[in-house]
């Protein structure tokens, strides 16, 4: 079981006004402390030319020679991204989701995590997940059923699948889908390896259910590989380098008819506040990184009724904690 993950936090001055971002690193990505500090020197040599307050304009420039400077680094990229859209609000004393004239009525229900445990503990995460009306639950295992039944003995709420990759056979997976369904599952995540689209293809032609493409969507680039393949894309920041490309993912995919979750890792209220800002232009919110760890150096965002509260502070709406 992973105990944490790798984090980093990166700021960005000007006038006395600072911009943080985070790049949130799990360690099948590959990312480390150490690619990422390496990456963020690259990227703060060229921000340090920068002298004329943001725009736009500029952040997607800037954007775009960062990501040129290095393939991969998607996390660190964020870092960049978040902090640069973070400044910016604050030079606009706005936040983000007003200046992008984004309607926070629309924020969807969020959903918290379990992952594959023993019986026990899962029925504490449920207690722990009290506030959020909707169940994401980890799949893939020996006894998936079995997980299943020991969430719906505590709990009636409805339940997002995320099989990471875990399934094989496409006649059981079916199997499968229609009795999550009968169980009230909403939607299956990722259910076969992320190169396995044909499988994926195969299920999601035939699934009573939603079915979202995870692993094998990484980056805007990837949208024509599995438009055809799944039902939906789960955008993550982490993965797509960012608010910027994670906008123009979420509108490419409403072009092809596709269905939206924004998603995270474990990350803290910064990523997780940044990703709320566009949550409400999806279909599907599973933002509840910042819930999951001990040591978040910011206050959690808002929860009202289960969904995500955009604040009227500039930016991300972060406030750091003071003790």
């Amino acid at each position: 079981m992973r105990t944490h993950t790798n984090a980093m936090l990166a700021t960005l001055s000007w006038n006395g006004l600072t911009g943080y971002g985070e790049a949130a690193m799990p360690p099948y990505y590959g990312e480390t402390h150490q690619t990422a500090a390496a990456f963020l020197e690259m990227a703060a040599r060229r921000l340090q030319s920068v002298q004329q307050p943001l725009s736009p304009a500029l952040i997607d420039a800037l954007l775009h020679e960062i990501d040129g400077l290095a393939p991969g680094n998607h996390a660190a990229k964020a870092a960049v991204d978040i902090a640069l859209h973070d400044l910016w609000g604050r030079q606009q004393g706005k936040p983000l989701w007003t200046i992008w004239g984004i309607d926070p009525d629309r924020m969807p229900p969020g959903s918290f995590t379990l992952g594959i445990d023993t019986p026990e503990v899962l029925r504490e995460k449920l207690l722990e997940g009290a506030d959020f009306p909707i169940l994401k639950i980890k799949l893939g295992s020996d006894d998936d059923r079995g997980i299943i039944r020991t969430i719906r003995e505590a709990s009636d709420k409805p339940i997002y699948v995320d099989a990471n990759q875990g399934w094989t056979g496409r006649e059981a997976a079916l199997d499968l889908v229609y009795w999550l369904q009968e169980h009230g599952v909403q939607l299956i995540e990722q259910p076969f390896h992320k190169n396995d689209l044909e499988s994926a293809a195969w299920l999601t032609e035939r699934s009573p259910l939603p079915v979202f493409a995870d692993e094998s969507f990484q980056r805007l680039t990837d949208l024509p590989l599995v438009a055809s393949c799944f039902h939906g894309v789960n955008v993550k920041l982490m993965k797509c380098t960012g608010l910027s490309e994670a906008r123009r993912a979420i509108a490419a995919a409403r072009q092809k008819n596709m269905q939206v979750m924004i998603g995270c890792m474990t990350e803290t209220s910064c990523a997780i506040s940044a990703a709320a800002q566009v949550a409400p232009l999806c279909d599907f919110v599973d933002l509840d990184g910042c819930w999951l760890i001990r040591n978040n150096p910011f206050d959690l965002p808002g929860l009202q009724e289960g969904k995500l509260q955009l604040t009227t502070l500039p930016g991300l709406g972060l406030h750091v904690k003071t003790s």
